[in-house]
C-alpha cells in the first residue's frame, strides 16, 4: 500500500525564530525538511552561537539555496560561497554569514532524525 504525505511550510510541524533566523520544519518520520530564512547580516557566531555555545556549528547540512548568498568558513579555514541555484553539503565545524543584501532562503533535509540544536529550544 502506498504512503503519500503532503505538508506545507506555511503550516509547519515546528518553527523557531532566533535572531535574524526563521526556520519552518516538516517531519516525515525520521526525515526532517527545513525551510531556512536568514536575514542580511546574519552570522552563525552572532545569531545562533549564543543559544547553543561551542566555537562553531556542529550540525551537518545538506540542502539547496533558492535565494541570497552565504559564505561558509570551515574550521580548517576553507571557504565556499553558496548562492541561489546551488546545492550544498556542509560538514560539522563551520561558521556562516549572509553576504547578500537579500535574505538567504534554503531548504535542508536530513534522514538521521537529528536536531539542529537551537531548533529544539
Amino acid at each position: 500500500m502506498a504512503n503519500l504525505v503532503k505538508k506545507s511550510f506555511d503550516n509547519p510541524d515546528d518553527s523557531v525564530t532566533p535572531d535574524k533566523t526563521s526556520v519552518a520544519t516538516l517531519e516525515f518520520g525520521s526525515v526532517k525538511a527545513n525551510r531556512i530564512t536568514l536575514q542580511p547580516g546574519w552570522m552563525w557566531s552572532e545569531c545562533i552561537k549564543p543559544h547553543v555555545g561551542g566555537e562553531s556549528c556542529q550540525a551537518g547540512h545538506l540542502g539547496t539555496c533558492i535565494q541570497g548568498t552565504m559564505r561558509v568558513t570551515h574550521d580548517d579555514g576553507t571557504e565556499m560561497i553558496v548562492s541561489a541555484g546551488d546545492a550544498y553539503s556542509i560538514s560539522p565545524g563551520h561558521d556562516g554569514e549572509i553576504i547578500s543584501d537579500e535574505p538567504f532562503i534554503g531548504y535542508e533535509f536530513n534522514n538521521q532524525g537529528k536536531s539542529f540544536a537551537v531548533w529544539d529550544s
